[in-house]
């Protein structure tokens, strides 16, 4: 959707909005081609992914372009600290590497603990992350990961990365709940805490807060 007051963007982005357009479509096509196979696979009425994620309505979607320089021997770090993306799906292109993972407890052998492990870049391809929002709407079923971003490996770490991110999230008006009409998707424990029923709007405005 349209933000009813838009900020005063840089005149680059009006110069570019074709090309932003596109890329905003195609990944918006692709984040409903994925949400498409796990409404199938979750055994959920038809289209009821899709329809909470419809282009058309107003969201807290948002595309993001990182530039990360390279940091001295003397001075790396972290440049994004272990997280989880608190919307549905993430769309994610990069060319260097320095995306890690943090797998879960279930792929590691019993007796040793999770290694960050480093996420390559494939050309032509993108990387897919689930979100915070897909766990709410599978009663956590579904997993969103637990990822960082360091410096690059190697030679690569002499370079610049630039990191294209799309995020996708609920509409707005979408209460962050279990959805109904799954018989794969956990029920709630009887009597367990359903806690306070956000908004997406509200939800993703809680955990912007919270990253500050």
């Amino acid at each position: 959707g349209i933000a009813k007051k838009p900020f005063a963007h840089p005149a680059i982005l009006f110069e570019n909005a074709s090309l932003i357009k596109r890329y905003m479509n195609s990944s918006h096509a692709l984040v409903t081609l994925i949400l498409s196979h796990l409404n199938t696979h979750l055994h959920l009425p038809p289209n009821t992914l899709q329809n909470l994620h419809r282009k058309s309505a107003m969201s807290g979607d948002q595309v993001r372009l990182i530039k990360s320089p390279p940091q001295p021997p003397s001075d790396l770090r972290t440049a994004l600290g272990k997280h989880t993306d608190f919307g549905s799906i993430t769309i994610l292109f990069n060319r260097l590497g320095g995306l890690q993972i943090l797998p879960p407890p279930s792929l590691v052998p019993v007796g040793e603990e999770p290694q960050w492990t480093y996420v390559k870049p494939l050309a032509g391809h993108c990387i897919v992350n689930l979100g915070d929002a897909m766990v709410k709407f599978t009663n956590g079923l579904l997993r969103s990961n637990i990822h960082r971003v360091v410096s690059p490996p190697g030679e690569q770490a002499k370079e610049t990365r630039y990191t294209l991110v799309y995020f996708a999230r609920p509409e707005d008006e979408v209460v962050l709940k279990r959805l109904e009409g799954s018989d794969v998707i956990p029920p709630m424990v009887e009597g367990e805490e359903k806690g306070e029923e956000l908004s997406a709007k509200d939800w993703i405005e809680l955990q912007a807060m919270r990253l500050r």
